[in-house]
């Protein structure tokens, strides 16, 4: 290979094209990491349907999170339906290797005020621990599992 050949090559070759994380391309590797100034919501949000199986009650969860964050900051979300007095609002938490969702009551009825649901991962995609009200966490066991 000749000299001019190598060149056109490694000239070729070294041409980069950058595009930021809308996926519009743009000029410079700069323009492609800088902060931006328009990120929506979306960005920061995303959203996850649980179920929580206690034997005899199945609870939909529909958890909001950071999906920028490990483990994953709870931003919100609801559990709709298989508890009393649902809905509950969820409050906060977080989703990892370990799961921790804190939530308070919003429906009617006199029932509890809060409920924290804590768990470990397991394969397949689930989490097994316990949960409880009024500041309790370990008065029922569960499996909660991901809803496809």
């Amino acid at each position: 290979m000749t000299t001019q050949a190598k060149r056109q090559k490694s000239q070729a070759g070294s041409e980069h094209r950058f595009h930021n994380p809308q996926g519009a391309e743009v000029k410079t590797r700069d323009e492609a990491f800088a902060a931006q100034q328009d990120v929506s919501a979306d960005a920061v949000s995303t959203s996850a349907k649980l179920e929580l199986h206690n034997g005899t009650v199945t609870f939909a969860i529909e958890v909001k999170y950071n999906p920028n964050t490990y483990p994953h900051v709870v931003t919100g979300g609801k559990i709709t339906s298989g508890i009393s007095g649902a809905p509950w609002d969820i409050t906060g938490g977080f989703v990892g290797e370990t799961i921790r969702l804190d939530a308070k009551h919003t429906g009617q009825g006199s029932h509890a005020h809060t409920m924290t649901l804590v768990g470990e991962f397991q394969n397949p995609p689930a989490y097994r621990g316990t949960y409880g009200f009024n500041g309790a966490t370990s008065s029922f066991k569960h499996t909660t599992r991901y809803h496809c």
